[in-house]
């Protein structure tokens, strides 16, 4: 019998996997090529010249635990396994080392957070009111009936808003585009009284940390007699159950406040109170022994 035989051709140099990498090539090449270096310095310290082929997920878990002894599943999640992850994925894409699988620690469900009433708004408004400070009280409406994040709240400048049009532009938001919210007849009317003698380039609401804002919230809560609500609580927070419990459809309610996510809008934001007898108070109009 007639047999041939073929030489097979190997893969020239440039394509083989460079097995030799380490773990400190890769992720500088990461953060060259514009991954973000945030939490790359910690991880790649602790791996060093490591080569790629010699660590594997259970090392990267390890490594997670040891950097951060103490801190939750979710701050390992995010300062240690991602960053790693991104630099494996991007070695990968350069033929570096292998795609390694990684999976992420179980994080906890964190709590709801139970978000200002209406009835805890009112007497909040009333007692900021009472203790002179119409700003702060303008600030806690502004933030519960626009959805607005206290960041983008203090820098609103009278430029942006719009008396006559009953809107304010919120500039450079968490997603980094701008947003026009729109305002309510009795936050117009606050506004107007706040306007007088102001500049353009003022802030409207005049405070300029985060921080004050809630030193003085948790100050007239205790004046008040009601349990303190942070500003993302009293604001946002506020926003998406109020809204939704006057009967506001999800969409509408999404889009008026900015939310991109139902599932972070449903999942994060939205803790319906008395939802059970809401929906039984509602069934109450089917009887069944009545005639049709």
């Amino acid at each position: 019998m007639n047999m041939s035989y073929r030489a097979i051709a190997h893969a020239p140099a440039s394509q083989l996997p460079a097995t030799n990498r380490t773990f400190a090539e890769a992720a500088e090449s990461y953060v060259t090529h514009g991954g973000c270096d945030r939490f790359i310095p910690a991880v790649s310290t602790y791996f060093g010249q490591q080569l790629l082929r010699q660590i594997f997920p259970f090392d990267i878990k390890q490594m997670a635990i040891e950097l951060y002894p103490s801190h939750s599943a979710a701050t390992r999640n995010r300062q240690a396994i991602t960053p790693a992850r991104a630099v494996f994925s991007h070695a990968y894409e350069r033929g570096w080392g292998p795609m390694l699988r990684i999976r992420n620690f179980k994080e906890e469900p964190p709590a709801r957070k139970k978000a200002a009433s209406q009835a805890w708004l009112h007497a909040f408004v009333r007692q900021a009111d009472q203790d002179g400070l119409p700003h702060l009280a303008a600030l806690v409406m502004f933030m519960s009936q626009t959805a607005a994040r206290v960041s983008e709240a203090i820098a609103l400048q009278w430029s942006e808003v719009d008396i006559l049009n009953r809107t304010a532009l919120l500039l450079k938001t968490k997603t980094s585009v701008n947003s026009r919210r729109m305002m309510t007849d009795q936050m117009i009317a606050r506004l107007y009284q706040m306007q007088d003698g102001t500049k353009p380039d003022d802030r409207v609401f005049r405070y300029t940390s985060r921080h004050s804002v809630n030193e003085r919230i948790k100050a007239v809560c205790e004046r008040a007699g009601i349990p303190y609500k942070s500003s993302h609580t009293c604001g946002r927070h506020a926003f998406a159950n109020n809204t939704l419990a006057l009967g506001i459809d999800v969409k509408s309610a999404m889009d008026a406040g900015g939310w991109k996510s139902p599932s972070i809008f449903l999942g994060t934001y939205v803790n319906p109170r008395n939802a059970g007898r809401l929906v039984a108070e509602r069934l109450n109009v089917y009887q069944y022994d009545a005639d049709l």
